[in-house]
């Protein structure tokens, strides 16, 4: 099974990857600064979910991938979201 397409990407686009990436991190950063209590470390991962969307998305070539392989991606990623909301629950009940 070999892939024979190429899939250019402009250098354009991965600067405004960057550049998103950068500020989605100074976001995070900004966060923990304000006191939010319990929903400090929700909005942190919420943030870290998206950055992790975005590499998925760019960096891994998931856009060119087939549906399949995006279902696949999308039912880990909804596992993951799953442990961190009991995480989250646990943390909020101690």
């Amino acid at each position: 099974m070999t892939h024979t397409e190429t899939h250019i990407t402009d250098y354009r686009v991965y600067g405004w990857v960057l550049f998103a990436l950068l500020v989605l991190t100074t976001i995070t950063i900004t966060v923990t600064w304000i006191d939010l209590s319990a929903l400090t470390v929700l909005v942190a991962l919420m943030i870290a979910s998206v950055k992790s969307f975005i590499v998925l998305k760019y960096f891994m070539h998931l856009k060119f991938e087939s549906r399949l392989f995006t279902v696949f991606v999308v039912m880990v990623l909804s596992i993951y979201l799953l442990v961190i909301g009991l995480t989250f629950f646990d943390y909020l009940l101690r």
